[in-house]
């Protein structure tokens, strides 16, 4: 086979796999709410049939179920995961909001953001508030640690939580008002300062 006859030759696609499936429907899901996880626009997006789809889920609810199962592992136990491995919970705090408010470079928050709207879908229902109740959970142990009593400790949790929701949503709807880039690590501090003050 001479070198024309070779370019002529069709190239083997890679075989999708059901993470591929449930990493694109977590991008839509990011892009546009739940009503963009649609099987046909994300086959058109990975460049295959719905025939590969249905080789690995029954039917939309099993992707978007997958597609909730990962974003609850990869942007709550994964990150929880990583920051326990620092051993000051002072510093444990400042690595959480440090990357939750914009030292990660993935979408943590956008997908939170687009699951709001959905909040009482059933699919969805359950885990965000697992998610939910795992971060407050996490986050009033790290006060705790701090030496603040347990309902203190729930309180600045939650203070915690709804300043990174809040900046996230900021971020989303209005990112010209969010600290630069630069003053992002100042931005922090003071939000820890608020947070940490007897």
């Amino acid at each position: 086979m001479d070198v024309a006859d070779r370019q002529n030759v069709p190239k083997t696609k890679r075989r999708l796999t059901a993470a591929d499936w449930t990493a694109a429907a977590l991008d839509a899901l990011a892009a546009g709410g739940l009503t963009a996880v649609a099987v046909e626009p994300l086959a058109t997006r990975l460049g295959t049939t719905k025939g590969s789809f249905y080789w690995h889920f029954s039917g939309r609810d099993a992707l978007l179920a997958a597609a909730l199962e990962h974003w609850e592992r990869i942007d709550t136990e994964d990150v929880i995961t990583l920051v326990a491995a620092e051993p000051d919970a002072g510093r444990r705090l400042h690595a959480l909001l440090a990357g939750a408010i914009g030292g990660w470079p993935h979408r943590i928050g956008s997908v939170e953001l687009a699951l709001l709207p959905s909040a009482g879908h059933p699919l969805v229902a359950p885990v965000l508030a697992r998610a939910t109740r795992r971060r407050l959970d996490y986050l009033t142990d790290q006060f705790s640690e701090l030496g603040f009593d347990r309902d203190a400790a729930g309180r600045r949790a939650l203070l915690a939580y709804t300043a990174y929701l809040g900046h996230a949503h900021l971020a989303h709807a209005t990112p010209e008002l969010t600290p630069p880039r630069a003053d992002l690590p100042g931005y922090v501090q003071e939000v820890i300062a608020v947070l940490t003050s007897r």
